[in-house]
């Protein structure tokens, strides 16, 4: 019986850890691979790349002036848009009523650092007239994320 058990414990062991090179790299990787999109995209090897999430919330302003925060809100959408053509914001969108006061979230790309990110906050009229505040993270996501936007702009029926 002694025997029997280490022999099986041979076998197992060979099988797991006797695989060839090539055997465990067909494992491993993606024969789907396009180099020259993960390079245009700034994946790693895992196909991600680190982003900026920033989630917006209400801000400190107290004002009541309903051109004021309509021409804030309207610079708001126009820098979203600016961002987006700049490829330096590839999501942004507003959340539901909750009890955190968080207004939607921007994911930012191509942003060296978090000093660059709050720099390119503080261009959104929303966020420098404190309508709006927002908390910054380092999120690490797909590398594809960028590509959805060509489709984007096919789908709108209306602008907001």
């Amino acid at each position: 019986m002694k025997h029997i058990l280490i022999l099986t414990l041979l076998i197992i062991t060979n099988f797991t850890f006797g695989q060839s090179n090539s055997e465990k790299d067909t494992l491993t990787t993606n024969p789907n691979y396009d180099k020259a999109l993960a390079d245009k995209l700034g994946g790693d090897d895992y196909g991600m790349k680190s982003y900026f999430l920033v989630i917006l919330k209400t801000g400190k302003s107290t004002t009541t002036n309903k051109e004021f925060i309509s021409k804030s809100f309207r610079g708001h959408l126009d820098n979203i848009n600016l961002l987006v053509e700049e490829g330096k914001l590839i999501v942004a969108g507003p959340l539901g009523k909750n009890a955190n006061n968080y207004r939607g979230i921007f994911i930012l790309s191509n942003i060296k650092s978090l000093e660059d990110a709050v720099k390119l906050l503080q261009t959104d009229p929303a966020i420098k007239n404190e309508l709006l505040d927002y908390e910054i993270f380092t999120w690490y996501g797909s590398a594809a994320l960028p590509e959805y936007l060509p489709f984007s702009d096919k789908i709108w029926k209306s602008k907001p």
